[in-house]
C-alpha cells in the first residue's frame, strides 16, 4: 500500500487532517443554499398532493416501490462507504482511500443506473399533470446533484495521483463528502414523500 510522504503526514493527527485554512465555511453556506431550494420542492409537493382532488394521472394507480427501495439502500449505504474512504486517507492509506472512493463512485453510478431503468419503465410523463411534473421535477433535479458528486469525487479521484497533493491537507475530500452525504439525506426524504406517504393514502 502506498502512504502519503512524511511532509504530509506531520500535518496528521489520528482521525484528523489539516484543512487549508480549516475553513469550510462557504461550502456549508452552498448546501445551506441548496437545502432551502429542495426545502421549497418538498412543500411545493406536498401543498399539491394535499389540495390536488386527481392527484395520480389517468390509469396510474401507484408507484413500485421495490426498484427504488434498492436505489435508496445502495445510495445511504454509499454515505457509509465514503465515510471509510475518509479514514482510510486520514490514515495515511492513499491506495485503500482510491479503492474505497471509487467503490462509493460506483454505488452512486448504479443508482442513477436504477433511477434511469425506474424512469424507462413509468406509464406517464414530464406532462403527465401536477404528479408528473413535480416527479420529475423533484427527482430528476436530485439525479442531477447525484451526477455531478459522482464528478466530484472522480475530480478527487484524480488528484490523489498528484504528488504532494495533501500535504496542506485534504479540504476538497472532506467538500465533496459533505455534499454526497447532504445528497442521501435529500433522497431520504424524497424517498418517504414520493414512494412511502402514497402508501399511506
Amino acid at each position: 500500500m502506498t502512504s502519503l510522504d512524511s511532509s504530509s503526514q506531520l500535518n496528521h493527527t489520528p482521525g484528523h487532517i489539516k484543512h487549508s485554512g480549516h475553513n469550510l465555511t462557504g461550502f456549508v453556506i452552498f448546501l445551506c443554499s441548496e437545502s432551502i431550494i429542495f426545502l421549497a420542492f418538498f412543500a411545493g409537493f406536498t401543498l399539491f398532493k394535499i389540495t390536488s382532488p386527481e392527484w395520480l394521472p389517468p390509469g396510474v394507480e401507484g408507484l413500485e416501490v421495490r426498484m427504488p427501495l434498492i436505489n435508496t439502500i445502495v445510495l445511504v449505504s454509499s454515505s457509509f462507504v465514503a465515510y471509510f474512504a475518509e479514514r482510510y486517507l486520514h490514515k495515511g492509506n492513499l491506495w485503500g482511500f482510491r479503492i474505497v472512493w471509487f467503490i462509493t463512485m460506483l454505488m452512486g453510478a448504479y443508482f442513477v443506473y436504477g433511477q434511469y431503468v425506474e424512469w424507462s419503465s413509468l406509464e406517464f410523463g414530464l406532462g403527465s399533470g401536477v404528479f408528473g411534473g413535480t416527479f420529475y421535477l423533484l427527482t430528476g433535479f436530485h439525479g442531477l446533484h447525484v451526477i455531478t458528486g459522482i464528478g466530484l469525487m472522480g475530480l478527487m479521484l484524480f488528484h490523489s495521483f498528484r504528488p504532494g497533493n495533501y500535504e496542506k491537507g485534504d479540504m476538497g475530500v472532506t467538500a465533496v463528502s459533505l455534499f454526497w452525504h447532504f445528497v442521501d439525506v435529500i433522497w431520504i426524504i424524497l424517498f418517504v414523500l414520493i414512494y412511502v406517504w402514497q402508501r399511506t393514502n
